[in-house]
């Protein structure tokens, strides 16, 4: 039975255009070409940031962003940047009992901003606070430790199938593919993203459901229990 479920941020509970759109006035270009240029990195399986440095040739990507914190210029996270759906889901989670853990590749600065947003989440945190990045197997063993469950009671959801979907099912977690984004969508049917998938979601609404559904392969004594909640 799912005890906890663990989501990833960045195209998962937060859209990433504002971000972008962000570098492109810092480096001084159009928009529209910074985004282009993200998605073809993507769909080449490439790092995000590398669209940045197609732009600015030896750009060093952490440097910038000290430099962009410097000039008040830094990152941003609000409710505007939030999914529609991430407070009622993550809330129904929480209604139903399932421990929710936000964990991403993101600085400690977003985790300030994430935590300041007040989400019905047990606990946010990033991979700068914890010293470990995704796809890294240190990272999904810190998930681990966060969810506070065995690895098939723990869902981890997210958009990008190297950083989150196969790492985390090498870890044991069970995983829910998360179609939103350019990641999502772009390797939504890859044969090896639909065979690794424990779940195919288009929206985190689902997951009250998915919860509810794979409660119902449980115990007697479990279905009774879950026949007592609320709608």
């Amino acid at each position: 039975m799912i005890e906890t479920i663990v989501l990833d941020v960045g195209e998962t509970l937060v859209r990433d255009d504002r971000y972008w759109a962000s570098w492109a006035d810092w480096i001084g270009v159009p928009r529209h070409t910074l985004a282009a240029l993200v998605g073809a990195v993507v769909t080449q399986g490439r790092d995000p940031a590398d669209a940045l440095r197609l732009l600015k040739p030896g750009m060093d990507v952490h440097e910038a962003r000290l430099a962009r914190e410097a000039a008040g210029r830094g990152e941003h996270l609000g409710e505007i940047d939030l999914y529609d759906d991430v407070r009622p889901a993550l809330g129904g989670l929480r209604g139903l009992g399932v421990r929710v853990v936000v964990a991403g590749n993101m600085s400690a600065r977003a985790g300030e901003l994430l935590r300041g947003l007040d989400l019905p989440a047990d606990l946010v945190a990033t991979s700068e606070e914890w010293g470990v990045e995704k796809p890294q197997p240190a990272f999904y063993e810190r998930v681990l430790e966060a969810a506070g469950a065995d690895p098939h009671a723990t869902v981890h959801v997210g958009d990008h199938p190297v950083h989150d979907l196969f790492p985390a099912k090498a870890a044991g977690l069970r995983v829910a593919q998360l179609r939103r984004g350019p990641w999502g969508h772009w390797w939504a049917e890859d044969p090896e993203v639909v065979a690794a998938a424990d779940w195919r979601i288009d929206s985190l609404t689902q997951l009250t459901a998915l919860v509810l559904e794979d409660a119902a392969t449980a115990s007697t004594p479990v279905r009774a229990a879950l026949r007592s909640v609320p709608d």
